[in-house]
């Protein structure tokens, strides 16, 4: 960055619009580092009474110090409010602790102030670390390189109501992060209650008016079972922008398919395996048991097998219920030599099922259940999003 241009962010508070402009300098020079040292590994302990270990991104969540193996041996600490930022793969995550911490070799502890907390952030997002790896089998930096990192800075009064703004929307996003992670974890109990546990036939809770047991059946028999294939890509008269949808496992990213990457011309359709709406996709390679519900009829490759219900079956049902499949399809995959699930085994999948009323009961309240999770889903993702722009516009 030159230093003859005017160091100004595109936004600013209205008491610095005619401020002086941000100054450059390096990290050393306005916060005080250390670098982590690992203790022994004989001194590591699963004792929450002894001294907190953080080595790298994996004691951290949500930008917290997130405690999960402890030490009786201290080495480099860092105190509470302390930045925490990791050195090794992946570099440059950030997080802040609320205890006093053992800090192993993967992390630093700095100690700086909410705007450094979140310049650290924005350098992360923008990739800032990625040229001290460039070239290296194993992603590092060292103390040179964090305390000769470039970074401009405002006065200590713009710093503070920068930092006070950013703390007020991160602890509203952690707010929607803790309500999101609530409906989750009530869908998790509600699975649990509401399908037999292994080796019953009757769930803990029901609808009113159901008391039946449920029958066990494979999953052939609840409807047709195909396996996808792939219209050769060679001919690029296959695929258009508009056409049916064509499923892998790289457009399954929620319980729902609304789009693809890859769509089929009229030609390519008379070489697809196609399925009706209402099916119910599964993959079945490599990365085994993402399902979805296809609202439209669509076609998929040779990754993934679909279940058709029949007219004996619900489709949101089955969709809640394929949390049970993928379990079952990766303990058979493990089980294997190649991380696969074929047609056959794939069939023969066996499960308990309720009469279709019951099922509907069921699918309609996990449906209701799964548009709530997305809502708040999609909130975090625009608070998330309105943050980003806001350390591109507030930064420099």
């Amino acid at each position: 960055m030159s230093k003859n241009k005017k160091l100004v962010p595109k936004r600013r508070f209205k008491e610095f619009q005619n401020s002086d402009a941000w100054e450059q300098r390096e990290l050393g020079e306005v916060v005080q580092i250390t670098m982590g040292q690992s203790p022994l590994g004989s001194n590591y302990t699963e004792n929450p009474s002894d001294y907190i270990l953080v080595q790298g991104n994996a004691d951290m969540k949500n930008g917290k110090v997130f405690p999960r193996i402890w030490t009786t041996q201290v080495t480099k600490t860092a105190e509470p409010d302390d930045i925490i930022l990791s050195v090794r793969a992946p570099v440059g995550d950030v997080g802040k602790t609320d205890y006093n911490v053992v800090l192993g070799r993967g992390v630093a502890g700095i100690k700086g102030n909410e705007f450094i907390y979140q310049l650290l952030s924005k350098m992360k997002s923008d990739s800032y670390w990625g040229k001290y790896s460039t070239g290296s089998t194993f992603d590092s930096i060292n103390s040179n390189d964090l305390k000769e990192a470039n970074i401009c800075i405002p006065s200590t009064n713009e710093q503070v109501q920068i930092g006070s703004f950013f703390r007020n929307l991160d602890q509203t996003i952690a707010f929607q992060q803790r309500k999101l992670e609530k409906m989750k974890s009530m869908k998790s109990a509600y699975l649990s209650e509401m399908f037999p546990a292994e080796g019953e036939r009757k769930p803990k809770r029901r609808f009113p008016g159901f008391t039946d047991d449920w029958e066990q059946r494979e999953l052939g028999e609840v409807g047709q079972i195909n396996t996808g294939n792939t219209p050769p890509t060679s001919n690029s008269q296959n695929y258009e922008d508009d056409g049916l949808l064509w499923v892998t496992p790289t457009d399954i990213d929620g319980n729902i398919i609304r789009t693809t990457a890859k769509k089929l011309s009229k030609l390519g359709i008379k070489k697809a395996r196609v399925v009706p709406k209402g099916s119910i996709i599964a993959t079945c390679i490599a990365s085994i048991g993402k399902n979805a519900l296809i609202l439209e009829d669509s076609a998929f490759n040779q990754q993934i097998n679909s279940l058709s219900p029949n007219e004996n079956n619900d489709s949101y049902f089955l969709l809640t219920q394929s949390e049970l499949w993928s379990k079952k399809m990766q303990s058979i995959a493990a089980s294997g030599t190649m991380q696969i699930i074929n047609k056959t085994e794939f069939s023969k999948l066996s499960f308990y099922f309720p009469v279709l009323t019951e099922q509907k009961h069921i699918g309609e309240f996990f449906s209701s259940l799964d548009q709530t999770i997305t809502f708040q889903q999609q909130k975090l993702e625009k608070l998330q999003n309105i943050k980003k722009a806001y350390l591109n516009e507030m930064f420099i």
